[in-house]
């Protein structure tokens, strides 16, 4: 079988939050099926990417031995989603960067491609995931020329991910193939959910 063909795009595995809605618990490493959340969405991306990255700001040595280049948050007080981008856009190889929540163990395995196509024949340089349930708005592929234009929106105080998009072109991609594909585990019921369902999709 022919080697499928990396694309030009770094993904961040996005962990760097407080996880309050578990307690406070590292969310990234809570273990389903004997691996780490971030790892299964690791897993998930890296096939078709050209590298992955995990942007964490505690537990650094643990996010490490899960084996991807582990970029903390260099902006103080950690403000959110975008501070993971805009931490691993200064490590990332590609021009394409691709977010995706530590939460998020079912993603489709051609997110990367779709994504990515879709942005191409829009010609946006922005292009996120949705399914029936709504817009999965930190799922999504960005073109490291709005990299600067989104450090200058967090400095100003900038922090939801919805209201950044909006000063974009930006395809909306719609998958509808899975209806556990963009699951999050928020929340300790999402948890028991995910351990029924990951059989299915063990990495």
């Amino acid at each position: 079988m022919t080697p499928v063909e990396p694309l030009p795009i770094s993904a961040v595995v996005l962990a760097g939050g407080l996880s309050r809605r578990l307690g406070g618990e590292d969310k990234g490493l809570i273990e389903l099926e004997g691996l780490p959340l971030a790892a299964w969405v690791a897993e998930r991306l890296r096939a078709r990417v050209g590298e992955v990255l995990l942007n964490a700001n505690r537990s650094l040595d643990r996010y490490a031995g899960i084996g991807y280049t582990v970029v903390p948050d260099t902006l103080s007080d950690h403000p959110g989603p975008l501070a993971g981008v805009i931490a691993a856009a200064l490590t990332a190889r590609q021009p394409w960067l691709l977010s995706a929540p530590c939460d998020a163990p079912f993603l489709p395995l051609d997110l990367a491609e779709r994504l990515h196509r879709h942005a191409l024949a829009s010609d946006a340089p922005l292009a996120r995931a949705a399914d029936e349930t709504g817009t999965h708005y930190a799922v999504m592929l960005v073109h490291r020329e709005l990299i600067p234009d989104l450090r200058a929106f967090v400095a100003a105080g900038g922090r939801q991910v919805q209201t950044w998009q909006a000063r974009h072109a930006c395809a909306t991609v719609m998958f509808d193939d899975d209806p556990y594909a963009f699951l999050n585990v928020n929340t300790p019921e999402d948890l028991r959910l995910a351990r029924r369902l990951a059989p299915r999709y063990r990495p």
